[in-house]
């Protein structure tokens, strides 16, 4: 019995260390599944929250895009969306009170700081007596001892006449000949129209983008009924006419050291489909740091390819100030140098600095960046040498700053957040970035073309679409002409209605006089004073 009883026991001291090691090895494995669900959990989470993050930024872009203010200051206040109606209600109120009341005074207007009435305009005077030159109390006679003079502001809409051209025939006798005025040459011989309306019709068509279908209606509304068949016609005819003006603009255009280069989407009618494609107005502008009358040439395309602008610049070489599209990146292979955009980089940052509760280190950026643009706005008018030795003295400085400062809030944040991507895009961007302090006449970002390109965006919601590829270009031709006009400070209808009366009898020789352009005697000195970058 006692040798059993020391066998048992015996068995038990080699059974229970073996379970006890089985045990604590299922132990080990169930923790090790444990602690890899946790962090593939962990990860999930923090997948989710950068995705969450991400939606959140989006979600707070579109918001303030579609009801925000759209300036990217960093105060942004929250405009009422009502505000003019506001605005109008309270006035209609106020006048249904003075009228119940009895209380309308005709008194001297105050001042309500509004802006002041172009004095170029033409005055219509109208002089206001009174009824007696005597005094009303004892009868006296009036003297005058000033007057108050006020302007109204007034348009006249459309107002269509004719212009009848009489010419008398006379005979002679004696050789039997008949003499009489000639015709003066047009653009459109025999034509209906006049210069003044063909140069409204186009001012409608392309500077309010009003369809021809609506110009038609506002004719009629008039009493004169122009077919849309013939102002398309018309529209056709002037396109071409008009041709030669854009082809010197694009020549003067790359004779400048440093453009601007942007695109944007159009629609393009498809009619083999019955629906539209995507087709592309590239947009190139000459720099304003140089002194050179503005130019911005339009040039319709029905695709995105960055053969078009290398098409477009052809042997031009210089510095283009262009986004981060690929399209451009084959042109700076082949001689031409990359400026990149601060405005670019300030928006991605703005963007996280938007979201409710702000973003601490998109404001920093924010405030170091605005600093760049304070500098700009001290040296705005002054020679490309002085505002090279403050770049490089004031500005280079900071940029140098920034970068540190980016490389080092890079590492302590993580990937995909959206602050991750901003500082990304600019580390990306800076040596195209940080070349803008190496010249005198390099520009900071590409507002100039963006605001271009503007108009024809928000026009895009009146002509949804072009008919075709033709239509495309010639929209691009006048737009250009009608563009550059602004920016020179010429009125559109005004240049445009002279250069149709003339460029009948123009000489090719003396186009540059034609061109919307502002005169200038200043030549900018195109040897500048550049300097290599530490």
């Amino acid at each position: 019995m006692n040798s059993g009883a020391e066998t048992l026991q015996f068995a038990a001291a080699r059974v229970l260390p073996e379970w006890a090691e089985a045990q604590f090895a299922a132990l080990q494995t169930e923790l090790a599944a444990s602690e890899k669900q946790r962090q593939e959990q962990a990860g999930e989470i923090k997948q989710r929250d950068l995705k969450i993050q991400k939606l959140t930024l989006e979600l707070a872009y579109y918001r303030r895009v579609k009801f925000g203010a759209k300036s990217e200051s960093l105060s942004v206040a929250q405009q009422d969306l009502f505000l003019e109606s506001c605005n109008e209600d309270q006035a209609a109120i106020s006048a249904e009170l003075a009228q119940l009341q009895g209380a309308i005074e005709k008194s001297r207007p105050k001042p309500t700081g509004r802006k002041a009435i172009p004095p170029e305009l033409p005055r219509i005077e109208h002089r206001h007596e009174p009824a007696s030159c005597t005094c009303g109390q004892c009868g006296a006679g009036l003297i005058k001892i000033g007057e108050d003079v006020s302007e109204q502001l007034d348009v006249e809409p459309a107002r269509f006449f004719v212009h009848r051209h009489i010419r008398p025939q006379y005979a002679c006798r004696t050789c039997e000949t008949i003499t009489a005025a000639p015709v003066a040459p047009a653009l459109i011989d025999g034509g209906l129209a006049a210069p003044g309306l063909h140069a409204w019709v186009l001012i409608q068509k392309y500077l309010d983008h009003l369809p021809l279908y609506r110009i038609e209606k506002i004719s009629e509304r008039h009493g004169v009924g122009i077919a849309r068949s013939t102002l398309a016609q018309w529209v056709g005819q002037l396109g071409v006419a008009l041709q030669p003006l854009v082809d010197r603009l694009s020549e003067l255009l790359k004779q400048g050291k440093v453009l601007h280069a942007d695109e944007t989407p159009v629609q393009q009618l498809d009619p083999g489909k019955g629906k539209t494609k995507r087709a592309y107005m590239w947009a190139y502008r000459s720099n304003d740091l140089e002194r050179r009358p503005p130019i911005v040439v339009f040039d319709y395309q029905t695709s995105r390819s960055g053969q078009h602008a290398r098409d477009f610049l052809a042997e031009w070489r210089g510095d283009l100030m262009v986004d981060d599209y690929g399209g451009y990146k084959a042109l700076f292979q082949q001689g031409v140098t990359e400026l990149a955009c601060l405005a670019h980089c300030r928006r991605k940052f703005f963007d996280l600095h938007a979201l409710p509760g702000g973003h601490p280190v998109a404001e920093e950026a924010l405030r170091r960046i605005g600093e760049l643009y304070a500098l700009e706005a001290e040296v705005a008018g002054v020679e490309a040498a002085d505002r090279l030795v403050l770049r490089q003295r004031e500005a280079l400085p900071r940029l140098q700053s920034l970068h540190e400062w980016l490389k080092v809030e890079r590492l302590r944040t993580a990937n995909g957040s959206g602050l991750a991507r901003a500082v990304d895009y600019t580390l990306k961007r800076w040596p195209a970035i940080l070349r803008y302090v190496s010249r005198g006449d390099n520009p900071i970002d590409n507002n100039p073309v963006e605001n271009a390109i503007r108009p024809i965006t928000l026009g895009r919601r009146n002509w949804l679409f072009t008919g075709s590829e033709r239509a495309g270009c010639r929209a691009a031709a006048i737009q250009s002409l009608l563009a550059t006009a602004k920016l020179n400070g010429l009125e559109p209808y005004a240049w445009l209605k002279d250069v149709l009366e003339k460029l009948p009898v123009w000489p090719y020789s003396r186009i540059d006089e034609l061109l919307p352009l502002k005169p200038t005697e200043v030549h900018w000195p195109w040897n500048l004073p550049h300097c290599s970058m530490p």
